[in-house]
């Protein structure tokens, strides 16, 4: 699967890859698993029950930046804890941080991230390439969900973001890194159409 932002930059897309594998159950190209190459490597995933389970690489442990945090999940994304996610400013702040110098000269993703110990969390996304916020990103959500397990919850962890509902089960390793991560939700055709 290659995936280009709207800058013509590429990176790994995790929605985008549960996407690609139920388009190829669609084609007939898969039944329900396959093995697929994209950015940072090969990729396994399946279908169960209409959701896309996609197996992620192991992930470093989260690595704390003043208040906020840093895990790279196959794109980089710094996460910051905010208490209400409906008023994160998200592209302003998102932008800030996007474009600091910690994170020259590539930049990163910005998740904003609320904690519902009850619920689990809700996520908004500053993306890089699109320098908007998005609706969903499924990189950023993995990312946010590992470092919320630093706040006591534990997988699965449900993600809301403004694109609809996920969910990320990991596997905690001994040295705080993560194991056997998967970005887990639904994905449906919405159009159809041709190219001549």
């Amino acid at each position: 699967m290659v995936y280009f932002n709207a800058d013509g930059s590429q990176s790994l897309c995790g929605n985008g890859s549960r996407c690609a594998m139920m388009f190829a159950k669609q084609l007939g190209i898969i039944e329900n698993r396959a093995t697929f190459l994209a950015y940072d490597g090969p990729h396994k995933a399946f279908i169960k029950d209409e959701r896309v389970y996609l197996l992620m690489h192991d992930v470093n442990p989260v690595q704390e930046v003043g208040q906020d945090a840093f895990a790279d999940t196959g794109s980089p994304h710094h996460r910051v804890w905010v208490d209400n996610a409906d008023v994160a400013p998200v592209v302003d702040q998102g932008r800030s941080i996007r474009e600091s110098a910690t994170y020259a000269p590539g930049g990163t993703n910005v998740n904003f991230v609320e904690v519902d110990p009850e619920a689990g969390i809700r996520v908004r996304t500053y993306e890089r390439g699109v320098e908007d916020e998005t609706l969903s990103c499924g990189t950023g959500v993995t990312a946010a969900a590992l470092a919320a397990s630093e706040k006591g919850l534990s997988s699965p962890i449900r993600v809301e973001t403004r694109g609809g509902q996920l969910e990320v089960s990991f596997t905690k390793r001994d040295d705080n890194g993560f194991t056997d991560v998967y970005l887990i939700g639904p994905a449906k055709a919405v159009f159809q159409g041709t190219v001549s």
